[in-house]
Formats: C-alpha cells, structure tokens, sequence
C-alpha cells in the first residue's frame, strides 16, 4: 500500500514538473525582420533591435549586415509578453563589444507598431527624427585657404558666393554629425564633420594656411593621401553630404547620403552648383511578431 501511495505521489510530481517545462517553453515566441538598405558596420560595431515596453527598451539581440546588405539573421526570439506590449521597435548602433545594456545615442531606424506590424524609417521619432525629404544644397568651387588662383577647382565649400549658407538641412540629434566628402577616382576624402551649416567643420586636413570661411568645405592643397596628387581638379568627382554616426570610425561615406552631386566636367570656380536630393536610398523595413 505504501509503494502505490508513493508511486502516486512521484507520478504527480512528476506532472506537475513537465507542466512547469511546458510553461516555461512557451514563454517565448519568435519574430520577423525585414530591412533594406542597411550595410557592413566592420567588425567594431553591430545592429542592435529593442523593444519599447511600457517606455523601456528590451533588446531582442544583435546581428550583423554583409558587404550585399544582408542580415546575418531575420529571426528572434522575445518575451511574450514583452512581445505583445512593445508600442515600438527600435534599431540603433552599438559597439561590438559593450559593456553598457542601454541603447546607445545612434538609433538608426525605429517605428511604431499597428496590430503586429512596425514599418521602420529613419524619420521616426526614436531614430533621427527627419528622413531628409527637404534638404537641399549648393556648393561652390574656390581654394580660399592659399593666395593662388590657379588652382580655384581644387576645394569644395558650402556656401553661395557672397557668403550665405549652401545647406538647408535638418539639426540631428544626439549621435549624428554630417560630414562632406569630395570622392576622386573612387578615393573619399573627407571635408569634416559639421552639425551647423553656418559654421566651420571639425578639422581642415587638407588646406592651405589661410583661413578659410565660417562654412563647410575644404581645399585639397596638403598632405595628399597616397595615389592623389593636390593640387587636383574636382571636375567629373563627386561631392556628398552625409549623415554620420558618432563616433565614427569609418574613412568613407555611411550609407545616410541626403546630398549627392557629380561635378560638371567643366566646372567653373565660384559658381553656384545645386546638389541632388537622395533619401530615397535611406535604409527601411518592417518588423512583424504574431
């Protein structure tokens, strides 16, 4: 009697354990990332997802984007409930290696989800709160930083001739600068990074001695990196405005390029030259749980 009586009592605890492993089993669920546009990050840093629940962001883990855009991986697993209550989701930018379990300053991508379905876009809120549908540009040829004028097609400034700002562009929130590039023969060089288009950039490592104007831009006069000869000609090159991420350790344009423009070939200094709108390459997706 007293072995029936304890092999009852196993049988139900025995129950009640696998239900217990069965609770625990469902408890998370998986969904679904669709993005385009995104691209390699190197190996410093990945893409981050977060779940916004009841104004808290959850990490659902990170991946990273091959040299063709693709995603390292289009399916996670979250919390159910975490699941069910997120209001948004959100895609920022963090170091490979970090220690802080908070979200960084550079959110990429984010959007609010509508039934089961968030459509991500750099304009939302949570991102970078603009996806630069307005801006616009201009920029001139000039060397101002030397006495010659011999070499006038060898700088790129943002301005309009007679000394007003070349950019209309958004204010970016905290983890973003943009920065001017002029690429040659495939080669970016960097004109610096700026958040006020009436104002210098951060760094001038080309120029001449002189100073140069209170707006972005650069002359490529010095230090020629290597397979480039300066003075040069920026005739047939190609000027960019891009949106970066902060910091950044990346010596070529991020993939955010709201301005884009290809020098005439035969361009002439000091004349105004309106770039093109180009957020229609910003990066967008969905996220869909079920």
């Amino acid at each position: 009697m007293r072995s029936t009586k304890f092999l009852f009592a196993a049988l139900i605890i025995g129950v009640f354990l696998l239900s217990g492993c069965q609770d625990k089993q469902v408890t998370t669920n998986s969904f679904s990332v669709a993005i385009t546009g995104l691209e390699d990050l190197g190996n410093d840093y990945v893409y981050e997802g977060w779940l916004i629940v009841d104004g808290s962001p959850v990490s659902t883990g990170t991946f990273t984007v091959n040299s063709t855009g693709v995603l390292s991986q289009t399916t996670f697993d979250a919390d159910i409930s975490n699941l069910e209550a997120a209001t948004k989701f959100v895609l920022s930018i963090e170091p490979t290696v970090d220690s802080d379990p908070a979200p960084s300053a550079v959110k990429i991508l984010g959007g609010d989800f509508s039934s089961n379905t968030a459509t991500l876009s750099v304009g939302d809120g949570a991102a970078l709160g603009d996806n630069f549908s307005t801006a616009a540009g201009s920029y001139i040829l000039a060397t101002p930083t030397d006495a010659l004028s011999t070499n006038e097609n060898s700088g790129v400034w943002w301005l309009v001739p007679g000394g007003t700002p070349g950019l209309t562009l958004p204010t970016l929130p905290s983890g973003w600068r943009y920065e001017g590039w002029a690429v040659v023969n495939g080669m970016p060089l960097s004109t610096g990074t700026f958040t006020s288009a009436s104002g210098v950039d951060a760094a001038a490592p080309y120029s001449g001695a002189n100073a140069g104007p209170a707006f972005p831009g650069e002359d490529f006069l010095n230090n020629a990196p290597t397979g480039l000869t300066f003075p040069l000609d920026l005739s047939g090159a190609t000027v960019v405005v891009s949106v970066e991420p902060f910091p950044d350790n990346d010596s070529k344009p991020f993939l955010l390029k709201p301005l884009v423009a290809t020098v005439p070939a035969n361009a002439a200094d000091h004349t105004s030259y309106n770039m093109t709108n180009n957020n229609s390459t910003n990066p967008v997706g969905t996220v869909t749980r079920p």
